[in-house]
């Protein structure tokens, strides 16, 4: 459930364009849902079940619209501030791996979930935003909520952090990080990290 919800919040930021960098995220994520969930019910090759298909969307429409970077520092916490810069480049790089071969078995899931918007007061001046909404399920029952923080960059609103039901999914990661470090240090991190990859990778 928390991984298809994960997965559904990738899907909304598909076929984001730079010129829309000037359009308030809110307005962002409603303007593209529409066009996104049409384009990936007609794709036969994800419902067919199509890994290699689900990889390439998440790698060339999804992923560039995520900042990696903060992700990977809210994963990490405050062992980050003692990592160096070539570590900090490491982890994000793994870790950004780890999502997408997570997440990529995860869009062959996708079924006809329908998202509602809360209103968002966005000051000229905000750089940050927590971007709220409702996920629906095609089969009924209670509706999830799902909010979005959302930090502007030269590039654009990127998606930095998820919360489903007041979780956080990048800090879900913490305490397994955390427990890592303790054990092996920043490198000790990185280095399980990329082994992780490199199963995920061989499993395919």
């Amino acid at each position: 459930m928390i991984k298809s919800l994960f997965l559904f919040i990738f899907l909304l930021f598909i076929g984001i364009a730079p010129a829309t960098a000037a359009v308030a995220p809110d307005a962002l994520a409603r303007s593209v849902t529409d066009e996104v969930l049409a384009a990936l019910r007609s794709d036969r090759d994800i419902q067919s079940g199509d890994q290699k298909r689900a990889r390439e969307v998440i790698e060339s429409k999804i992923a560039p619209h995520f900042s990696f970077a903060s992700m990977a520092r809210l994963a990490v916490g405050k062992n980050w501030s003692a990592a160096s810069a070539e570590q900090r480049k490491a982890l994000t790089a793994e870790f950004r791996a780890l999502l997408v071969q997570t997440y990529t078995a995860s869009l062959l899931l996708y079924k006809d979930q329908k998202i509602e918007y809360r209103p968002l007061k966005l000051a000229p001046e905000d750089t940050d935003v927590v971007v709220r909404s409702l996920v629906r399920q095609s089969g009924g029952g209670e509706p999830v909520q799902v909010d979005y923080g959302m930090e502007k960059t030269d590039a654009g609103w990127k998606v930095y952090n998820v919360k489903i039901g007041g979780i956080s999914l990048v800090e879900n990661y913490r305490s397994t990080f955390n427990a890592e470090i303790r054990k092996g240090g920043i490198d000790g991190l990185i280095a399980t990290l990329r082994d992780k990859n490199r199963a995920l990778v061989a499993q395919k």
